[in-house]
C-alpha cells in the first residue's frame, strides 16, 4: 500500500532531481525580475526627462513600457510563488516517504527478531538451562560425598565422642593438684629481721589452672 501511495525508493532520487530543477528555475526567475525592475526604474527616469523637455508624447510612451514591465514583474512573482509552493509540497512528500521507509525498515527488523526468538524457543532454552544446572548440582554433590570406609562413619556418633573427650580433658584439668611444695620453717637469730622468701615464678600449667578457676567463679 505504501509503495502505491508514495512510490518506490527510486522515486526519492527523482524527487531530489525535481527539487534541484525547481530551485534553478526559481533562481532564474528572480534574476529576470531584478532585470525588469531595473528597466522599470529606467523608464521612469526617461519619462521625467521627457517631461522636463516638454515632450509629452515620449513621456507617455515611457510610462506605457513601464506598465508592461510591471505586468511581467507581477507575472514572474506569481511564477515564483507557484514554484515555492511546489517545492514545499515535494519536500513534505520526501519527508513523509523517508519516514514511512524508516518505519517499514524498523517493522521488518522487529519481525525478523521475533521470528528468530519466539516464545517457544525461549521456554525451551530456559528448560535446558534449568536441567543443566540441576545436573551440575547433582555432579557436585556426588563428588563431595565420602567414599570407601569414610562413608560408613556416623557423623552424630563422632560428634558425641568428641564432646566426651572435651569433657574429660576439662575435668582432668580441674582435678590436677597444685605442684608447689610447702615452704620449710626458717630459724631467725635474735635481733635480726627474717628474710622474706623470693616467690617462685608460676608455671604455665598453674597460670592456665588459675585462669580456669577464675572463669568458673564468674
Amino acid at each position: 500500500m505504501f509503495t502505491r501511495i508514495f512510490g518506490k525508493p527510486k522515486q526519492e532520487t527523482n524527487a531530489l532531481t525535481t527539487l534541484d530543477k525547481l530551485s534553478e528555475t526559481l533562481e532564474m526567475l528572480e534574476k529576470k525580475e531584478n532585470l525588469l525592475l531595473k528597466k522599470v526604474a529606467a523608464e521612469v527616469e526617461k519619462a521625467k526627462e521627457f517631461t522636463r523637455a516638454k515632450n509629452k508624447r515620449a513621456a507617455i510612451q515611457c510610462l506605457k513600457r513601464k506598465k508592461l514591465y510591471e505586468q511581467q514583474v507581477e507575472q514572474l512573482g506569481n511564477f515564483q510563488l507557484r514554484i515555492h509552493d511546489q517545492m514545499i509540497m515535494l519536500e513534505g512528500a520526501k519527508a513523509t516517504t523517508e519516514t514511512v521507509d524508516a518505519l517499514r525498515t524498523g517493522a521488518a527488523a522487529m519481525k525478523a527478531m521475533q521470528k528468530a526468538t519466539n516464545i517457544d524457543d525461549v521456554d525451551k532454552t530456559m528448560d535446558e538451562i534449568n536441567e543443566q544446572t540441576e545436573n551440575m548440582k547433582q555432579i557436585q554433590e556426588a563428588l563431595s560425598a565420602p567414599i570407601g570406609a569414610a562413608a560408613d562413619f556416623d557423623e552424630d556418633e563422632l560428634e558425641a565422642e568428641l564432646e566426651e573427650l572435651e569433657g574429660a580433658e576439662l575435668e582432668e584439668q580441674l582435678l590436677q593438684p597444685a605442684t608447689t611444695a610447702p615452704a620449710a620453717p626458717m630459724h631467725v637469730a635474735a635481733g635480726r629481721q627474717p628474710t622474706r622468701p623470693v616467690p617462685s615464678k608460676p608455671t604455665p600449667e598453674e597460670d592456665e589452672l588459675a585462669a580456669l578457676q577464675a572463669e568458673m567463679a564468674l
